[in-house]
């Protein structure tokens, strides 16, 4: 059965042009509890259907004023969207019989649309939704109402305003994202092109599209002159230099930072380019090039102005926002007490300061951030007490059970922590990180195969997840499935090719493969990236026993037992210390390892002989 040709062109309906309208050929015939688990995604890709798709999910964020929405989507949240939607189609579609789905103009596409067809294609059977797109889908016969002329065809100006006028009266929000002001910016008035970009970039940041308001953003600023137009002018600039950085494109961002500097004389505008500058020099995705220190002088430059405004609730919030920034430069220049003090300053301006229940997304994230350095400075109940606050404050946000998830587990709370982490499977679109957790628990437990599942699943969301590739490579060779370990090292490697968790994997495959040289080179490749990892110290210490070098076994697994005593690393290192020798200090090493694991028939039948 075939659904009706799609067309993709973003100047249609901007992101989401293919994906709006495939629910809206499938989500009338779905069933309504299949509806309403995917709602967050259905929703984000057909926002004119929201009376056929019941809000179950969201977080206090949704019920806020718009200035109190301060967080900003992760690149990766149009991933989590179109996973979500992949599983509602593979549901609906076992309910329903296979469909083949013909896709025009991807060309065009929006890359929400490009990722999106890349996930249908990768997570559903093609005998069940067959995706034909490029040379395989032919023109459709009918052309959609209101579409961009193709680049061939013209209109005057008075037509392209007359298009528009006619696609403002229908009032959909898809309209307004592509096709309204694709009319406006060739239509006779400028002003009310801006009007038209200044809708499509707000909407597009706040849903995490962040190529489109890269896009939208230039060709906004194009229109706006800062003189004249100083406040939207710089509302423009932010929100694309803000999408550049989730792109991890810094220098375009910055360089947008750098032009309000010369334009504008606001403070205000000076303290936000300020603060913003800071977080690109200390988040920038090539860990290589962040700057901490130059970071540091911009995130001051920002607090000094901050400090200076009037108006106390203004000042509570804004000091407050660049405080915290500040304390994510304290902590990568290694100084989270000082952090700490600079987020308890911003958590007491905003109880003192600002409006009674004013701001609540901020308050939260300055509690969820002082409990991460509480966790660094050692004190865990106090970070979890942060942590059950603000999950009370807003139940409906993933990654705060996550980070309390993480918390319980380093506690020794394991089925506390996989509680949290199923609560985040459910209260979001998907994503791979709970099942990774929840994988570290399992395997901890010795559920090697569900904690092989998770990962499984884990690289299923996320093909390009390094720690998913790593550590289930290094599960594979744990199990003997030498083959799908070496995939798993390769494919990680072409992402990361210096990842020491990789490369101590590769160890182990290239020693059980009988080959000590390649083995050795693997392991001393982990250790000169990572010279704390146990796992290699103790992959090497193992390589070198069996090549006959008890001596720099010896060596090895002492420097893998620094972190703390394991007992199956002890008894390793007293078979190890007995073939050198050292007989006494052989058996305090199986005494000590009997009293971590006084079951363990190994460690017995070695102290009775």
């Amino acid at each position: 059965m075939l659904l009706p040709p799609v067309d993709a062109d973003r100047r249609l309906r901007g992101p989401y042009t293919a994906g709006g309208a495939i629910v809206a050929a499938l989500v009338p015939a779905a069933r309504p509890e299949l509806v309403a688990r995917y709602d967050i995604e259905l929703r984000a890709m057909a926002p004119d259907m929201g009376g056929l798709i019941p809000e179950r999910r969201r977080s206090l964020a949704a019920h806020l004023p718009r200035a109190e929405r301060i967080l900003v989507h992760a690149p990766r949240r149009t991933l989590r969207l179109a996973n979500g939607f992949a599983e509602f189609v593979r549901e609906h579609l076992a309910e329903t019989g296979p469909r083949t789905l013909v896709v025009e103009n991807v060309h065009l596409a929006d890359p929400t649309d490009r990722e999106l067809l890349a996930v249908l294609r990768r997570r559903i059977d093609p005998g069940l939704l067959a995706v034909m797109t490029g040379e395989h889908a032919g023109p459709s016969e009918a052309g959609e109402a209101g579409a961009p002329e193709d680049p061939g065809e013209t209109l005057t100006p008075a037509e392209h305003d007359a298009r528009a006028d006619e696609l403002e009266r229908e009032g959909t929000v898809g309209a307004r994202l592509g096709a309204i002001p694709y009319h406006r910016e060739r239509g006779t008035d400028p002003r009310r092109a801006v009007e038209a970009l200044r809708f499509a970039v707000q909407w597009c940041l706040d849903a995490g599209c962040h190529d489109a308001v890269a896009e939208l953003g230039a060709r906004a600023l194009a229109l706006t002159d800062p003189a004249a137009e100083p406040d939207v002018w710089w509302r423009f600039l932010h929100s694309t230099a803000t999408a550049l950085g989730a792109l991890n494109r810094e220098e375009e961002a910055e360089a947008l930072f750098d032009r309000a500097r010369r334009e504008s004389v606001s403070p205000a505008v000076h303290a936000a380019a300020a603060y913003s500058t800071a977080m690109l020099k200390v988040r920038h995705h090539d860990p290589a090039r962040r700057d901490p220190e130059a970071a540091l002088a911009w995130v001051n430059q920002a607090i000094a102005i901050s400090t200076l405004l009037p108006d106390p609730r203004e000042r509570a919030f804004k000091l407050g926002f660049d405080l915290n920034g500040r304390a994510l430069v304290e902590v990568r220049l290694g100084r989270p007490a000082r952090a700490l003090e600079l987020v308890q300053e911003a958590v007491e301006l905003a109880e003192r300061d600002l409006e009674p229940g004013g701001h609540p997304i901020h308050r939260l994230v300055l509690l969820a951030n002082r409990a991460q350095l509480a966790v660094l400075l050692g004190r865990p109940e106090e970070a979890l007490k942060d942590l059950d606050a603000v999950i009370a404050a807003d139940p409906g946000y993933p990654d705060y059970y996550i980070d309390r998830g993480n918390l319980l587990h380093r506690l020794g709370r394991a089925e506390e922590a996989v509680a949290d982490y199923e609560t985040a499977m459910r209260a979001g679109p998907p994503f791979p990180e709970p099942y990774y957790n929840r994988a570290e628990i399992r395997f901890a437990a010795g559920d090697h195969r569900g904690a092989l599942a998770d990962l499984d699943h884990a690289l299923e969301l996320d093909p390009g997840f390094v720690d998913a590739l790593a550590n289930r490579a290094g599960l594979l060779a744990a199990l003997g499935e030498y083959g799908g370990a070496r995939a798993d090292v390769e494919a990680g490697l072409a992402i990361d090719p210096g990842n020491p968790y990789l490369l101590c994997a590769l160890g182990q495959i290239e020693a059980a493969g009988g080959r000590p040289d390649r083995a050795r080179a693997a392991f001393d490749g982990a250790l000169e990236r990572a010279p704390s990892l146990a796992a290699a110290w103790a992959g090497r210490g193992a390589l070198a026993f069996e090549t006959g070098d008890p001596a720099g076994a010896v060596a090895d697994f002492t420097r893998a037992l620094e972190p703390g005593d394991d007992p199956a690393l002890l008894y390793n290192r007293a078979m190890a210390l007995r073939a050198a020798g050292r007989a006494g200090e052989a058996s305090a090493d199986l005494r000590r390892a009997l009293e971590l694991a006084p079951d363990d028939e190994d460690i017995r039948r070695e102290l009775a002989g």
